[in-house]
């Protein structure tokens, strides 16, 4: 499922984990000025079928669903499909942002800066026992650190209490993906120019995760807000979209 807001260069907005597509809703009015963005349902959200596939299909799907070249915006696990969505068809990719990014959500040798296995695996538990508590509890972690950690906290707990509920199934696979992906070794190959935004104080994919992404992309540049955790774009949404206008090449009418 897919919403289109707006006229002018396609921009696709893909979420994270937990929290559907209403996680951008704030910024749609000043995102659609300049550009037609297309309002990404990852399966099993909104209304969104649950396709039920692995996450290369997935990411797949996601860019043969839209027009192209498209600039791919992913927040979180939403980064990480699109970062694999520019590695099989970076034809199709005019440019990549990835918010909140990391090339693995879990530690491995040789990438400490990360999370350790038991976090996903104790949210996989309580997920089955008390799935929106669950939910909530992960908005909390996500803000950690924020300077307006309490604001933002607020907005998100309300997207989910407002909006539908996200399949139980696709819950739980999102969570083995963030325990079990790694884009390490794909992220040299990814040719498209890419835009970086980070939280300065991101408890969920730390800081110095995101330097050694930027390190590995071949053209991408990093953008650090001071002051966020790992929801950015709701930490300075001014500056957010004033990045990604720029990024391309988008600008206010005189």
């Amino acid at each position: 499922m897919m919403r289109r807001i707006g006229k002018g260069p396609p921009r696709a907005l893909i979420h994270g984990w937990g929290l559907g597509s209403a996680v951008w809703e704030s910024l749609l009015p000043a995102l659609a000025e300049r550009s037609q963005v297309h309002l990404v349902d990852l399966p099993g959200y909104g209304e969104a079928c649950d396709a039920a596939t692995d996450f290369t299909a997935t990411a797949q799907a996601l860019i043969d669903a839209l027009p192209h070249p498209v600039t791919l915006c992913g927040w979180s696990l939403g980064a990480m499909l699109a970062m694999r969505a520019a590695g099989l068809a970076p034809e199709r990719v005019g440019g990549l942002i990835l918010v909140g990014a990391t090339a693995s959500f879990t530690r491995r040798d040789n990438w400490c800066e990360a999370q350790e296995r038991q976090l996903v695996d104790d949210f996989a538990a309580s997920l089955g026992r008390q799935p929106k508590q669950t939910r909530q509890r992960f908005v909390a972690l996500l803000n950690q650190g924020d300077s307006q950690a309490r604001t933002i906290t607020r907005q998100l707990v309300a997207c989910l209490q407002e909006g539908p509920t996200a399949d139980a199934a696709a819950l739980a696979r999102g969570l083995d993906w963030l325990r079990e992906v790694d884009l390490r070794d794909l992220a040299p190959a990814v040719r498209t120019r890419c835009l970086l935004v980070h939280g300065e104080n991101d408890a969920l994919n730390p800081l110095p995760a995101a330097r050694r992404l930027a390190e590995m992309i071949p053209n991408a540049r990093l953008e650090v807000f001071a002051g966020a955790g790992h929801a950015p774009f709701l930490n300075d949404p001014e500056r957010f979209v004033r990045l990604l206008d720029e990024f391309d090449g988008l600008h206010p009418a005189a």
